[in-house]
């Protein structure tokens, strides 16, 4: 199922091209850090939802204005004499074909980073940019099974609920550092101490039974 009514997907997909391409060659932020500021920040997550006056009730540059004052708490003053879109620069490409994949797939920008599609993996896949859309697509799929065929369980269910380490950590009391090894096989879950695995399946809404399997 899609992120939203496909009526909405060119302006979404416009809208996020130049948000991009405003916030890294308007105003000079980092490509990567921007995105990851993006994707965590509420309009983010309202756009990654489909909320109508996210992806199509306001523009680009809004949209990077409203960004740039909640995370960086910095205020921006646009002037058309200075900034003029670039609709062929890899900033505009990259958000423009990350609004297409997000609608595609109907899943948030944070699960899809989580699934191993990061922001970086988009900019060097930039030689894509003239392909017809749909090797993008088989590409980034390819990308997201990668990364599932290499998670366990509990990363599978972290991610589900699109829950970061830390966050987890912080919900089930179980330390950062042993969720990080748990997910990265170092250490076997199902030896864990009983009540490290109650916390963690009971932070995850599950079973312990699901969580070892």
């Amino acid at each position: 199922m899609n992120a939203y009514n496909k009526l909405y997907l060119n302006d979404a997909m416009e809208n996020l091209a130049v948000m991009l391409d405003f916030a890294v060659n308007g105003q000079g932020y980092n490509l990567v850090e921007f995105w990851e500021a993006f994707v965590y920040s509420f309009y983010g997550k309202g756009f990654g939802q489909g909320n109508p006056t996210f992806i199509a009730g306001m523009s680009g540059i809004e949209l990077a204005i409203k960004v740039i004052k909640e995370v960086y708490d910095e205020m921006v003053t646009f002037s058309q004499d200075k900034y003029v879109v670039d609709y062929g620069s890899r900033e505009y490409w990259v958000g423009w074909i990350m609004a297409y994949y997000q609608w595609y797939r109907g899943e948030s920008f944070r699960a899809i980073n989580a699934q191993g599609l990061n922001i970086q993996k988009v900019v060097d896949a930039y030689i894509l940019h003239e392909a017809d859309i749909t090797k993008f697509t088989q590409w980034a799929d390819s990308m997201c099974r990668v990364e599932d065929n290499k998670a366990n369980q509990l990363r599978r269910l972290r991610r589900y609920w699109e829950l970061s380490q830390k966050e987890l950590s912080e919900r089930s009391g179980v330390s950062l550092r042993m969720i990080q090894l748990y997910e990265q096989g170092q250490n076997d879950i199902r030896k864990a101490q009983v009540g490290q695995v109650k916390a963690l399946a009971t932070a995850l809404g599950t079973t312990v039974e699901e969580l070892i399997s």
